[in-house]
């Protein structure tokens, strides 16, 4: 019984809806016993919603108090590693927190998962992003939970330039690069997809409306966020010729290059940079000059003059 019952609350946490019909199937029981199991767990605190239809079903809705989470032996280990690291991140105020939460967690992880555990701390470091832009934890709660159960989100959004729309999208996933807090959505109104800054998105708010969701012209939401990136055009933008293949550049190089490479032949690379600050264009075309392959640089004046004075302070 007490098997049957974690079962249960396993398949309730795994996803947002269940069907009797396919609880019953999963567990090996019937109908009828699987209402019982749901009525015990109720009686445990355990906030179980009836959904009313032609099949009806469950699902686990929030409740008054926290019930205990059932976790698998790499989700228990995913969650005491994001809290150990929590202190090093972007999001304010949940250093502490993030302490308490890690050592209740410490205090009930089973035996065999101890030494995995035990090697990760001995090994890892958080370097916090010195610079980054602050996120409300709230927010992104609030995006992950639309996400999850694939509810369409409305919010109020401030562009680079300071002007503020209302957008409604469909979102899909929540990536973190350098620091900065990305929402990758489906935007209706654009009939396109969108990546959205987080310390840009104010007064996020769920609309209680479902959506299907939509397959990514990419493999993964990295590969769009990298893929937008590279085309996007901010206020600084610089061109070099590298005469390195796309492969070697980008597995010589220490991080990803904000902006595209593209092939000019076997050992030749087009290199576009462009940024909104200009001293992070000029790090990375002294990177790619650091490579110590022949290259050619176009930028406007801006860009070219502080890369002279970068040279003559090295000479010197």
């Amino acid at each position: 019984m007490p098997g049957r019952l974690l079962r249960l609350l396993s398949l309730l946490q795994s996803r947002r809806e269940w069907s009797g019909a396919a609880l019953a199937e999963r567990l090996g029981v019937t109908d009828r016993t699987v209402r019982r199991d749901v009525e015990r767990l109720r009686a445990l605190d355990y906030p179980v919603e009836g959904i009313t239809g032609t099949a009806g079903g469950y699902r686990l809705v929030s409740g008054r108090n926290l019930p205990p989470l059932l976790l698998d032996d790499d989700e228990a280990i995913a969650v005491a590693l994001g809290l150990a690291t929590a202190a090093g991140g972007s999001v304010p105020g949940i250093e502490e927190s993030s302490m308490r939460a890690l050592v209740k967690l410490e205090q009930v992880l089973p035996a065999r998962l101890r030494p995995k555990m035990a090697s990760f701390g001995g090994v890892t470091a958080a370097v916090p992003h010195r610079g980054a832009p602050h996120v409300d934890p709230g927010v992104l709660a609030t995006l992950a939970s639309c996400a999850r159960d694939q509810e369409v989100l409305s919010f109020d959004y401030r562009n680079r330039a300071g002007e503020v729309s209302a957008r409604r999208v469909e979102p899909h996933s929540l990536v973190t690069v350098r620091g900065h807090w990305y929402l990758l959505a489906y935007d209706p109104d654009r009939a396109d997809w969108r990546t959205f800054r987080v310390d840009r998105i104010e007064r996020p708010l769920p609309t209680h409306r479902r959506f299907t969701a939509r397959e990514l012209p990419t493999p993964d939401a990295v590969a769009y966020l990298a893929r937008s990136f590279a085309s996007a055009s901010y206020r600084y933008t610089a061109r070099m010729t590298v005469r390195l293949s796309p492969e070697d550049i980008q597995a010589r190089l220490f991080a990803p290059i904000p902006g595209e490479v593209e092939p000019l032949g076997p050992d030749a690379s087009a290199v576009r940079l462009t940024a909104d600050s200009a001293e992070l264009v000029v790090q990375y075309i002294a990177a790619l000059a650091a490579l110590g392959a022949g290259y050619t640089l176009e930028a406007p004046a801006e860009i070219t003059d502080r890369v002279r004075r970068l040279g003559l302070r090295l000479a010197s």
